[in-house]
């Protein structure tokens, strides 16, 4: 389909959005991104090198370039309203209105709406405004809780009591949380990610993938933003049963219709993270556009075209029959710089060797000196995709090996240990 598609923010994530139009599509691409991406930017007939939440400045570029339609990747441009600010000037928008980007961008917002519809997959939470209030609870609580920031974390804002913090270091959290707090027990089971393409009323489910927050190998060491993630060739995982999968995507359709009856249809990604429990899976919570690096996983797999998936999501006429993935399997490794997270090396120079059949996303790159070097944030990633998770993590593998430099990334993930690991899990709680 030929269309001017504007793809706003310059992570990964975005740039699996720009391939996947770029491979599937005969669009005509455009971007913004706060620092140049040299794969987004080689992908597009014109970039501006802008902050993403500076929705006037991201609106008088679409307009100028004259874009068809604009698809957003980072949850900060969403809560900042730039699908409000285009959609005013004529430009429909791959994401949710401020309002309804609530859903990830107001934790107390998504649970409240969830209690007000009887959505199941809730669990048992409490908001508190009041510091006082939420530490009484918390001393008064029989168990482990989450302790979340209603507000948006980049994914790293949750402390868990029992795991990270103990009672006093929960209570000494939440202290530091002034805008509020949402106080949730502690979900035992397996995560997995489930994205959707969402038109306001009709939602097509995506594969499922599980992602790795943790730093080091093994699952230890501090969350990070996700060093990695894998799909299966069947599209599922084998810790959960497809009346887990359907329990899941019911729990998807009731928040969109939710979402639409509450006069705030949603348009554009929804994304799932459910936490698969003995009692079938829960919302850890929702987030309002593609996961960073689950994108790179299902966007990889896209054979339909993405151009024309992006304008019946606009238009409302969104259907599964025009939305086809191949039957592969993916592993995606991200490199990070060394020290990362906790003190990452920025500045450092890398090269990439031969990465063979494997996929190249750039997320945090700089030049100096006529050469890449690692900034603050994840590096790149590499995608495998094989007729096997086997197949797929040889890939990544041989392509993560390739480069020099200072990053460094987890050996484990797509591995068969780690795999076995989560099915055990599944099976002891069950």
């Amino acid at each position: 389909m030929d269309m001017k598609i504007l793809v706003v923010g310059g992570g990964g994530r975005e740039h699996a959005i720009a391939r996947a139009l770029s491979c599937n599509s005969e669009a005509t691409i455009f971007s913004v991104m706060a620092r140049k991406n040299p794969g987004i930017a080689a992908l597009s007939r014109r970039h501006l090198i802008e902050k993403e939440t500076r929705v006037e400045k991201v609106a008088d570029f679409a307009r100028e370039c004259g874009v068809d339609c604009a698809i957003i990747g980072p949850e900060a441009p969403l809560e900042a309203g730039i699908a409000d600010t285009l959609q005013q000037q004529g430009i429909p928008c791959v994401g949710p209105t401020r309002l309804a980007a609530r859903l990830e961008t107001d934790k107390a917002f998504c649970r409240d709406m969830m209690e007000r519809h009887g959505i199941p997959g809730r669990p048992h939470y409490r908001v508190f405004h009041d510091t006082a209030a939420a530490c009484e609870y918390i001393d008064a609580y029989d168990g482990d809780l989450a302790v979340k920031p209603i507000g948006l974390t980049g994914g790293k804002g949750v402390r868990i009591m029992g795991e990270q913090v103990d009672r006093e270091g929960a209570k000494a959290y939440a202290r530091t949380l002034d805008g509020g707090v949402v106080l949730e027990e502690r979900l035992i089971g397996e995560e997995f990610t489930l994205q959707a393409f969402v038109d306001g009323n009709h939602l097509v489910p995506m594969p499922l993938v599980q992602d790795h927050k943790r730093a080091f190998e093994g699952d230890t060491g501090p969350n990070t933003g996700g060093m990695g993630t894998y799909s299966l060739e069947d599209h599922l995982l084998p810790f959960v049963t497809h009346a887990d999968y359907e329990a899941a995507l019911e729990i998807m359709r009731r928040t969109v219709a939710a979402m639409a009856a509450e006069g705030q249809p949603y348009r554009g990604i929804l994304y799932g993270q459910f936490m698969n429990t003995r009692d079938g899976p829960k919302v850890v919570e929702f987030n309002s556009r593609f996961g960073d690096p689950e994108a790179m996983n299902v966007l990889s797999l896209l054979e339909s075209d993405f151009a024309a998936i992006l304008c019946r999501i606009v238009e409302g006429s969104l259907s599964g029959a025009h939305v086809h993935f191949a039957p592969k399997a993916t592993v995606c490794k991200y490199l990070v710089p060394e020290g990362y997270p906790d003190a990452p090396v920025s500045g450092a120079p890398i090269a990439v060797g031969d990465y063979g059949d494997a996929i190249l996303y750039y997320a945090n790159v700089g030049e100096k000196d006529g050469r890449m070097v690692t900034l603050q944030s994840r590096t790149m990633a590499f995608v495998g995709l094989g007729d096997s998770l086997a197949e797929a993590e040889e890939t990544a593998e041989r392509a993560a090996a390739s480069v020099r430099g200072g990053v460094w990334y987890r050996h484990d993930i797509g591995k068969p240990a780690l795999l076995d690991k989560r099915i055990k899990h599944m099976k002891e709680i069950r």
